[in-house]
Formats: C-alpha cells, structure tokens, sequence
C-alpha cells in the first residue's frame, strides 16, 4: 500500500481514547485523515471527542489554525461503539495499556475484522512489536508507531519495523507519520527502541551516582543543568514522569537485553519507588511539590578564600592552562614550583578517573588535594571533588578560591568520572551502541534524541562535540578502576575516536 493509492480518503482506526489515543486522533484529523475512534468505554471516545475540540479551539485562538480547518477536522472523526467499525479502514493504530495480552487479543480481534491489506500499528513505547506481531496470522502488516506524550506538542514519531515487518508497511507509516505533522524516525525493533535506550543513560547513571553517594540528588541535577547545558536535571526528569513508569520501564528494557550491564537499574529507585516517593503526582519525589512547585534546598554559601597558595598539575598542559588562567583571573596566589609546596592546595584535572587517582599517581599529597572538572569548561558551574582524605579546610580554600567571581562551586565525593564526564559518556556510549546494532542510521539518532527528549545535543553530535577520544579515555579509565561492565566502550566509538572520525559517520 502507498501513502499517495489512498491521500484524499485514507481512514485511520484509532483503538483507546486515552491520552495517547486521543493525541493521535488529533493529529491525524488535522492532517486531513478520516479518523474512527473506539475505546471499550464508549464515556472515553466521547470525552476524548470533546478533548481535541477544546484543544483545536485554542489553536484557533491563538491563530495556529483556522476556524474552518478545526471543524473540517472535527468533521472527520467518527466515534465506533464496535470494533466492527473499523472494517473499511486503511491502517488502525493501537493505542491501549502497555500489556502484551491486551494488546494479543486486540489485534487478534482486528485481525478478524478489517482485509489482509490493512496496517495494524502498536503505539507500544516498550514491548517488543515483534512479539506482538507474532500471533498475529499475517505479521507482515504490523509495525510500531510510537508517539511521544503530548502527541500535539511533541514531534517525533518512532516507525518501528518487526523482524517480519514488511518494508513498505513502515514505508507507509513514515509517510503517514509526515501528513500528521510529525518528524518520522525508522527504527529496527529493539528494547526500549530508540529514544527509551538513550534516555536509560541520563537518569539511570544519575541515580547509581546518588547510590554511591558520589553526589545529593539536587547536585547533580544543578551540575547537568548548568555545566552541561541540560533543560532538566535527570532527578527532576524522574520525578516529572513518576518513578512507577520510569522504573518499571527500565528492569523491562533491561531484562529483554538479558541484563545488559549498561541498562542495569538502581536498587535505590525501586526502594524509593515501594515507598510511594514517585514524584510530582504524589507530591513527593526526590523534590517536595507544594501548590504544583517544586522546593529546591538552598545551596550553601561559599567561605572565604583564605589566601592560601594553589599548584596545579601539569599532567595535561592543556587543562593546566585553562585553571591557571581562571587562576589567574581570581587573583588567586599561584604555587609555580616544579613540586607543591608543603601548605599549597594541589588542583588536579583527571579525565576517568578519581581524585585518589589522580594524586597517588602523581605522588601528590591527597590530603591537600582536590580535583575540577573541565569537561564543559568552567564558566557556568564548578565541580570540586575531594579525596576520601581531602583536609576539610583545603577543600573549603577551593571552593572559596572558586567561587570568588560569582560562579557556583559544587563539592563531591570522590568517583571515578566526576558527575558530567559519567553521564554523558554513558549517554554517547549507549547512542554508539544503537548505531553499532544498526537499530537507526547516526542521523535519526541524533534526531530523535533531540526531538524526543530535548538533549542540547544528540549522543553522537555530543561525542563530538566533547571528543570522541575523550569520551573513550574516559570509559576506559573508569572501566579499568571499577571493573563495571557498564563502561566498557563499544566498537563504534572505540574504532571512530581512534580513526579522528566523527561518531556521525556510518560504515561505508
């Protein structure tokens, strides 16, 4: 089937009227299709009727659309009280709960229904379309169609080929996903698919990083905000889409990978998940909400810089120089010496590894050492972090020293990778990964990512953008220190960052 055999009457079935189901009713209205709406509670379809009518209504008032166009689109969905409706359509979308025998005995009821020709799509955000697909008697015509809540608002759609999946059936849905307005990605059936996979890197190695008391929830999501340049801390992200989706969702997408260690969840968030602390809908998460808004512990105020003299290592000249002129600037006293003096603070930049590291390896004292984070530069937001034997007043001289033009100074425990070096090699790793699978091209990667979560770059314009070859020193140092599978480099970065490619650049 072509998109163009059926554009001026293409009639699309929509099973569930909830929040999805209803979003891509609206969208596919608006774009021109004749849509027949079905949910087991004939309540529902009528009340989701109701929905896209008030919210094409606003579109009118704030001129997106004009007033002929919302009722033309009106006009144009149909409320079934059987499924039995949906006999003449082109392609139905299901949209019901996440279950797998729900979803079995849907499109087994379909099947019986509509002609072998018709599109059966699952707008599953975390099953596997193939396992869907499987008892079904013609699973050639079943694909994925994933959309992002809230449909209207959020572009990206995911067109997810099964294993049987025939090629122009996602053909079909990559040119429907366009006439609704949406931007189409092609994904080969994976777990998580595409978007889930990324997005495990940001809040999952957050939240080990929190178990091991590298850092406080609240630290790390300022550091990824204004270091990294993150719309949203990965802890307040938790708690906007509710620990019992979130968690539920990542024990699935790592069991389906046979627990592959870089999907591994956090002991932490189940037991917080038990505790009913799931987030904005409950009013408690790792933040408390009163009123809908969010309470933010203050940050601590600085102390004074007490004079003291500071060394800097010269392990990597480059990093040297970037402290030494911010250094400079904070008219710090700088110890020039081929050695640290005995009273110097000593300020080491590692790349991978701990401050521990760091000092023994230079033979410096850890007592008086403390490690910066030059990642992301250090223009917005300063990460310090200290030995397990830093001398509390050395690391207050640093913070205060650090602070001294106005820019905030996190301090964290020692860890192999500071707070933005682990999370956004995790986050590049993981985007090597999907292109390594062959799961999506690098473009549709990086697309997707930036549509579909908002990241101020795709994982592989990020590996870029920081280097490649930092990326996999980093991976390597912390894999070599922890032991953790988790950090081990794929193929694909490892083979691009040697080579000077970019991560963008598919096989030849």
């Amino acid at each position: 089937m072509t998109i163009e055999a059926t554009q001026d009457n293409l009639i699309v079935g929509v099973v569930g009227a909830g929040a999805m189901g209803r979003g891509i009713a609206q969208v596919a209205a608006t774009g021109g299709c004749t849509i027949k709406l079905f949910d087991t509670r004939i309540e529902s379809s009528k009340e989701a009727v109701d929905f896209i009518d008030n919210m094409l209504g606003r579109a009118v008032e704030k001129n997106r659309m004009t007033a002929d166009d919302a009722k033309a689109a009106m006009a144009r969905i149909e409320v079934l009280e059987t499924m039995s409706g949906f006999a003449d359509c082109h392609v139905i979308i299901e949209a019901a709960t996440e279950n797998l025998d729900i979803k079995r005995k849907i499109f087994s009821e379909l099947e019986s229904i509509v002609g072998d020709d018709v599109i059966l799509a699952s707008n599953t955000s975390s099953l596997s379309v193939t396992t869907i697909a499987s008892s079904c008697q013609h699973p050639e015509r079943v694909a994925g169609f994933h959309f992002f809540n809230p449909v209207p608002l959020m572009k990206l759609v995911e067109v997810i080929d099964g294993v049987r999946t025939a090629p122009d059936v996602a053909d079909f849905l990559f040119a429907l996903g366009a006439r609704m307005g949406r931007e189409p990605v092609r994904v080969a059936d994976a777990p998580g698919f595409l978007v889930n996979q990324v997005g495990r890197g940001y809040t999952i190695e957050a939240a080990h990083l929190n178990s091991e008391g590298v850092a406080d929830y609240v630290d790390v999501d300022r550091i990824m905000r204004d270091a990294a340049g993150f719309r949203m801390g990965p802890f307040e992200l938790l708690d906007l889409t509710a620990l019992d989706v979130t968690h539920p969702a990542t024990k699935m997408i790592y069991e389906q990978f046979y627990h592959e260690a870089r999907y591994r969840p956090s002991t932490k968030m189940n037991t917080r998940m038990e505790a009913g602390l799931l987030g904005r809908k409950t009013k408690q998460g790792y933040y408390a909400y009163q009123d809908g808004k969010q309470a933010v512990p203050e940050e601590e105020a600085a102390p004074e810089y007490d004079g003291r003299a500071v060394w800097v290592s010269q392990a990597n000249p480059e990093t040297c120089a970037q402290i030494t002129e911010l250094l400079n600037k904070l008219n710090a006293k700088i110890d020039n010496g081929e050695e640290p003096g005995e009273d110097s603070l000593i300020i080491v930049a590692p790349l991978g590894i701990d401050a521990t590291t760091a000092a023994l390896e230079e033979g410096l004292d850890p007592e008086h050492t403390v490690a910066l984070d030059t990642l992301f530069g250090l223009d917005v937001r300063r990460t310090v972090m200290k030995t397990p034997v830093t001398d509390a007043a050395f690391v207050a001289s640093a913070r205060g020293l650090l602070t001294g033009d106005g820019v905030p100074v996190t301090v964290i425990r020692d860890s192999a990778g500071f707070v933005t070096q682990r999370i956004l090699a995790m986050i590049v790793n993981i985007g090597c990964s999907i292109a390594q699978s062959g799961t999506a091209t690098p473009l549709d990667i990086d697309k997707a990512v930036t549509m579909g979560l908002g990241y101020p770059h795709g994982p592989l314009a990020f590996g870029d953008f920081l280097g490649a070859d930092r990326i996999l020193e980093i991976l390597i140092s912390i894999f070599e220190i922890t032991g953790d599978p988790r950090y081990r480099p794929t193929p694909w970065l490892r083979r691009r960052a040697l080579l000077g490619e970019s991560l963008l650049t598919p096989e030849s």
